[in-house]
């Protein structure tokens, strides 16, 4: 009931349309979702993962998930992100992906909602040590489309894997157009 009510939601009331899907037998990958130019991307990725009923995950820091808000974090499919140990950032979010039957972790290579002129890398490396496929995800405001695409395996070779994932995003335009990535057929990094 609550995705028939978030897809005629997204669909009817915000005319934004799902194009491509999660495949549910991927239980664990990394979402490279893009571009990232504008708060509404936020609600626009929580309101679609409500309308595919799919299980979509975030990380961030642990202390947003204290009282009063970690428990709905959480039900936003937040996972806090421990660092202590000495671990960094990519690898205590495989140590997330251990943990969890079901792991499929949105990120934005952007890393930011302003303009940059390189990726950071931090999402290839996080699916490469866990071994979980890379889906692209592209948010289009243009068109109001939110595009899955197939799910990418990573071979380990960063600079043609970013080139075959880009292509994803060729024409995607984001909320503030002129603060996002620019992809070109050859783009990598």
């Amino acid at each position: 009931m609550k995705r028939q009510i978030c897809r005629w939601f997204f669909e009817k009331i915000m005319g934004w349309k799902i194009e491509g899907n999660i495949d549910r037998e991927i239980k664990k990958s990394v979402l490279m979702v893009m571009p990232h130019t504008s708060w509404h991307d936020f609600y626009i990725a929580i309101i679609c993962k409500g309308a595919i009923g799919a299980d979509i995950n975030w990380v961030g820091k642990k202390e947003l998930f204290r009282f009063p808000f970690g428990s709905f974090f959480k039900s936003l499919g937040g996972s806090p992100l421990d660092r202590t140990g000495g671990l960094n950032k990519v690898d205590s979010i495989v140590s997330i992906f251990d943990s969890k039957e079901t792991f499929r972790l949105g990120l934005s290579p952007e890393g930011t909602r302003k303009k940059v002129e390189h990726l950071k890398t931090g999402f290839y490396y996080i699916a490469v040590k866990a071994n979980v496929p890379i889906i692209p995800v592209s948010i289009n405001f243009e068109k109001k489309t939110v595009d899955f695409g197939n799910a990418f395996y990573p071979t380990g070779n960063i600079e043609p894997d970013l080139i075959h994932l880009n292509k994803h995003f060729i024409g995607a335009k984001g909320k503030i157009p002129e603060n996002g990535y620019k992809i070109s057929q050859d783009s990598t990094c």
